[in-house]
């Protein structure tokens, strides 16, 4: 379905139905981490955050409070929050954690002001992992945050690769034989790209609901941060090494894929 801005409200508010149905099987499914997380996020995100014990973190769209927790276990005191009370309550069933702090707290990303009131200059760092296509609207969130980091503050952001992993896009295996021996090629095959979308999809299999993407070309994904004042100093496309096991289903990511980056990971700066 093609984006029209009269839908986005409905969008809006269907995208948070979806997450509080979907809360508890997510959180099941996923819990401290999966490949994507291990493998491809987090080393990224970790080295480009370089946590220092005692620093102030924004952790938006927290989910189950996964990075919430990782963060505050390097020392830093996050405060993490959602739009989605079913999330934000699985998160909070979480232990505390030994080191740092976590303050979870219910709030919208689309909303400018309600960001804006947790501090302006008050964080040393912020991030947004894999979440900034379940917003409907992203320049109110870039703007606040970057009235919400210090001087030589970092916003580091993941997201599902746009050029390769959206609801454009279709993961394919053909067979052929070639010379008298039977090659099974992958590839990953779009249909679209510069056009932006809004479709229901499912992150895990067998989900409660579907929940809504938010598809944006790069340009209008980091377009939006350069209208913010933001830089960008670090970038990553992150793809499973060829040695990565695939697992029972050939056309889930992994090494049959190996060229192609389902995510990317960026460090936004403020000028």
């Amino acid at each position: 379905m093609t984006r029209n801005p009269l839908d986005l409200a409905a969008a809006h508010e269907e995208t948070r139905a979806a997450w509080n149905t979907n809360a508890a099987h997510w959180d099941e499914r996923i819990g401290e981490g999966n490949d994507f997380v291990n493998l491809l996020i987090w080393p990224a995100a970790e080295r480009m955050l370089a946590v220092q014990a005692g620093e102030r973190m924004l952790d938006i769209a927290c989910g189950n409070g996964l990075y919430a927790r990782r963060l505050a276990a390097r020392g830093a005191h996050v405060v993490a929050f959602d739009f989605a009370e079913n999330m934000i309550a699985r998160a909070r069933a979480y232990p505390p954690p030994p080191t740092g702090s976590i303050d979870y707290r219910m709030l919208d990303a689309t909303d400018e002001a309600a960001m804006l009131d947790l501090g302006e200059r008050s964080f040393d760092a912020a991030v947004c992992m894999t979440a900034l296509f379940d917003i409907a609207e992203i320049q109110p969130l870039m703007q606040a945050v970057a009235r919400l980091l210090r001087p030589r503050g970092r916003f580091v952001i993941s997201l599902l690769h746009p050029c390769f992993n959206s609801t454009y896009g279709t993961r394919m295996a053909e067979e052929e034989d070639r010379e008298g021996k039977i090659v099974t090629t992958y590839a990953v095959k779009m249909r679209g790209y510069m056009t932006p979308v809004t479709a229901r999809g499912l992150a895990l299999r067998n989900q409660v609901a579907p929940h809504v993407y938010f598809d944006r070309p790069l340009h209008q994904v980091f377009g939006a941060a350069f209208v913010a004042g933001f830089v960008m100093d670090a970038f990553e496309e992150r793809a499973f090494p060829p040695d990565q096991p695939q697992g029972d289903n050939p056309l889930s990511w992994g090494s049959n894929y190996s060229e192609f980056p389902p995510v990317l990971v960026a460090r936004l700066a403020p000028r």
